[in-house]
Order: structure tokens, then C-alpha cells, then sequence
């Protein structure tokens, strides 16, 4: 680990640098530099196209191959350069600007043509298209992917323990059995749901002003179609435009990715929570790790850190996620500057849910069911098989049929023999007696198997 990981404020920075290194590429300040100065480029190359006249000389091929250039990549120096800029003015989209002027000025822009270098624009223009690209490109390429290995493991979970009957818990208590397969397979079930709403998320763009509503735009060049300028440039970006805005986009779309995350994170620390408890009972085992130390001071502990480290950043990921959906649709009149040190945080957030979901497919990769433990506690269980009778008895019509096995079981021990003798005394038919009788909680699994395989399917 280098010195500036050991010195880093966050650990999202610092400590897990290496895990989080995909989003800092995306989500960074030095790539929030780059998608600005993008932006610049797209936009100066999109005036050029839709109002010629604003040109006075046509561009030259070079410096349209220039605006494509930085369009495409900026170059590794683009982040350093614009931060040297920024300090002598004191102003982070004004130094990007300036930068991408630059540029262009070397590939031979003329000076009227430079003036067209963030024509019309507010700095929010250019940063909500920004944050939106990187958001995108965010979801596409980390977290949706993310949230597929996820579902991938606990699939093949599903599949393999689709047929070991499982005693379930309901209030900590005993209950109808499931299969260890289906509990994989229902949290499997409510990601692919939680990633399709992430998916979906309509992720848009404004591009028309310091009030929303290109006032500049329509006084410099009357004849021109700014709306359709606006619409078309902000499609070009990659976003849905949105035209109903004051200076800021209201980040409302901001809000609704935030919480199809955040409702990802909670299926997550549900997942995290119920394995732990089943590492905790001895369902699931653990394997060990060779040269890993469980415990400072009792060798043998194996403990579940993998599944409390992802349960904690999605905790921290949870915080952030939903203050960012309560505070970035809320801004004063038309423009407060409160999102602007919120928005910096957003990667921060992401971090700590990539960081969750890695350790989590960690821990999955390390645990397996103890078949013995599992079956033993279910053997143990003969009263959960109550349900199963009384619900013969009701479809049977005989009366009271919840009350009889209400009062045989509830609060006492139960095994095989007792249940049995009690089934005996039944008015059944002796064939039916015979059935239930012979029913074990093993084999009460009800469609437990088929649903994990269908899911795992």
C-alpha cells in the first residue's frame, strides 16, 4: 500500500482503494474533469453543426478532429492541467473552459470561433450532463454487473442446495420446513426485481440556460431552433432531455437512482444478516482460509466478517444513498449551490455498495451447508408437522381441526411416536392416517425445490 492509501481520509480512498478502483476511474474529481471538459468539446462541435452562422469562418478539419479528440479522451494530463488553472481563478468549470480553449486554439480555432467555447452555457449545463453521463456510464459498467454476480452465486447456491429440506424460522421459533435452496433462491428473486427498477432509471439532461428557459440563446440568434438545439445536443450527450428546469436540472431522476440502490443495499443486508445466522446455528460452515487469523485471541474462530464488512457499507452506502434522494431534488428558487458539494459525494456511496457487494460474493464463495446439522435440527422438529395435519383435518371437514393440534403441540416436545399415536386417534380414514402418519418434516417441503430450480434456472 502506498503512502497516500495510508494517509487517505476515507477508506473508500485509502484501505479499499484496490476494490474501488473501477468507480474512481468513472466517479473521481479527475473524472468529473474529463466528462466536463467532454461536454465543452460535444457542445462547441454541436454549435458548429446546428448554427453555422455563429462561425463567421468555417472549422477547420483539424480542429474538428481536436473536438473529437477530447470528445473521445481528454488526455491523462486534462485533470492536472485544468486543476493548475482552477487555482489562479478560482473556478472549476471556468478552468475547463479555458482548458478546451486552449486546445482548440492549437488546433487553429480562430478567436471568433473560440468565443463559442461554452456559448450560452451556465456551469450547471455543463455539470448536470456531467454527472449524468458518469452516472450512466456507472450503472452500465459496475453496478449493474456488480448486482449480476450477486445473483449469478446465489443462483448456483439455489441450484445446489435446491433439495436439502431445511428447518425454517418464524420469530425465531420453529416452523414449516423450506429447502436451503429456496432461501438463495428468494433473495436471488428480489435482486433480479431490484436491478430491473435500477435499470430502468430514466437518467436525464438539461442543457438551456441560467434559468432554464435559453434566454441568451434566443437574444444572440433569434432564428435558430434552441429548443430543438437543446433536445437534440442533450440526446447527443447520451441522456433524455429535460426541458422543465430552472438553472439546475432537479436531479428527481438523481433521487430515483439513488433509492433503486439503496433498495438493492437492503435486500443485500438482508442476505448478509440471515447467513450470518445461519453461520451462527451451523447451517452453513465456513471454509478456512490458509494463513488467515480469525481471531486475536481464540484461534479457532472462523468468523462471518465477509457478510458483517458488506452489511456495514451497505449500511454507510444506505446513509448516503437516501440523503442524496431527500436533499438533490430540493434547491431554492431557481439555483442554491447545496447540491454541488453533495454531488461530489456520490461516488462515495457507490463505493461503499460495490465494496458490500465484493465482500458479500467473498463470503459466498467460502460457505457450505452442513447437511448433517441441518438434518439433525429438522429431525428434532416433529411439531412442525401441525400445520400439515390440522390443514387435512379442515379440508376433511372434521371440526376444530386447528384447535386439536393447537393443544397436542403447543409448548411440548415432540417426536415421531407422539405424533404418531396422536394421528392414530384421528377421524380419518385409515388410509389417510396412514399417510400423514408416515409424513416426516423432511419431506413437508411443499414446492421449496421447484421454486429454487425455477429461479436457478
Amino acid at each position: 500500500m502506498d503512502s497516500s492509501a495510508l494517509t487517505a481520509l476515507s477508506p473508500v480512498d485509502g484501505r479499499y482503494r484496490a476494490a474501488t478502483q473501477g468507480l474512481a476511474a468513472l466517479l473521481s474529481e479527475a473524472a468529473l474533469i474529463k466528462e466536463r471538459a467532454r461536454v465543452e468539446a460535444l457542445w462547441f462541435g454541436h454549435l458548429a453543426r446546428c448554427v453555422p452562422s455563429l462561425l463567421q469562418t468555417p472549422l477547420s478539419p483539424a480542429v474538428f478532429d481536436c473536438i473529437a479528440q477530447i470528445a473521445d479522451d481528454p488526455g491523462e494530463e486534462a485533470a492536472a492541467t485544468v486543476k493548475a488553472i482552477e487555482q489562479k481563478i478560482n473556478h472549476d468549470v471556468k478552468a475547463v473552459e479555458y482548458f478546451v480553449r486552449d486546445r482548440l486554439a492549437a488546433a487553429g480555432a480562430t478567436p471568433a470561433q473560440l468565443e463559442l467555447v461554452h456559448f450560452g452555457c451556465t456551469s450547471e449545463d455543463i455539470n448536470n450532463t456531467s454527472y449524468a453521463r458518469m452516472l450512466l456510464r456507472a450503472r452500465e459498467d459496475v453496478l449493474l454487473p456488480g448486482v449480476d454476480a450477486l445473483i449469478k452465486e446465489l443462483r448456483v447456491a439455489a441450484r445446489r442446495y435446491a433439495e436439502l429440506p431445511m428447518l425454517s424460522r418464524t420469530h425465531g421459533q420453529t416452523a414449516t420446513p423450506t429447502t436451503l435452496g429456496k432461501e438463495f433462491a428468494n433473495v436471488a428473486a428480489r435482486l433480479v426485481r431490484a436491478r430491473r427498477r435500477l435499470a430502468a432509471v430514466e437518467i436525464l439532461g438539461k442543457f438551456n440556460g441560467a434559468t432554464g428557459n435559453l434566454n441568451a440563446h434566443l437574444v444572440a440568434v433569434p432564428a435558430a431552433d434552441w429548443l430543438r438545439i437543446s433536445e437534440s445536443f442533450v440526446q447527443l450527450c447520451g441522456l433524455t432531455w429535460n426541458p422543465y428546469t430552472t438553472q439546475i436540472e432537479p436531479h428527481d431522476w438523481i433521487g430515483e437512482y439513488c433509492d433503486a440502490l439503496a433498495a438493492i443495499n437492503v435486500i443485500g443486508i438482508d442476505l448478509c444478516r440471515d447467513i450470518w445466522g445461519y453461520v451462527s446455528l451451523g447451517y452453513l460452515r465456513q471454509r478456512p482460509v490458509a494463513g488467515e487469523v480469525g481471531s486475536s485471541t481464540m484461534p479457532h474462530k472462523i468468523n462471518p466478517i465477509d457478510f458483517e464488512n458488506a452489511e456495514g457499507n451497505l449500511g454507510i452506502a444506505n446513509a448516503l444513498l437516501r440523503h442524496f434522494s431527500e436533499k438533490l431534488p430540493v434547491s431554492r428558487w431557481q439555483r442554491d449551490l447545496t447540491d454541488s458539494t453533495v454531488l461530489r459525494n456520490v461516488g462515495v456511496a457507490l463505493g461503499h455498495a460495490v465494496l458490500a457487494w465484493r465482500a458479500a460474493l467473498r463470503g459466498l464463495s467460502k460457505i457450505a451447508a452442513d447437511e448433517a446439522r441441518i438434518a439433525r435440527d429438522l429431525d428434532g422438529a416433529w411439531e412442525v408437522l401441525g400445520e400439515a395435519v390440522q390443514t387435512v383435518l379442515r379440508a376433511a371437514g372434521v371440526p376444530n381441526g386447528y384447535e386439536l393440534l393447537k393443544d397436542f403441540t403447543r409448548g411440548r416436545p415432540m417426536d415421531r411416536e407422539l405424533l404418531a399415536g396422536f394421528i392414530a386417534t384421528l377421524p380419518l380414514p385409515a388410509a389417510e392416517r396412514e399417510r400423514r402418519a408416515a409424513l416426516t418434516p423432511a419431506a413437508y417441503g411443499g414446492v421449496a425445490a421447484q421454486l429454487a430450480l425455477r429461479e436457478a434456472t
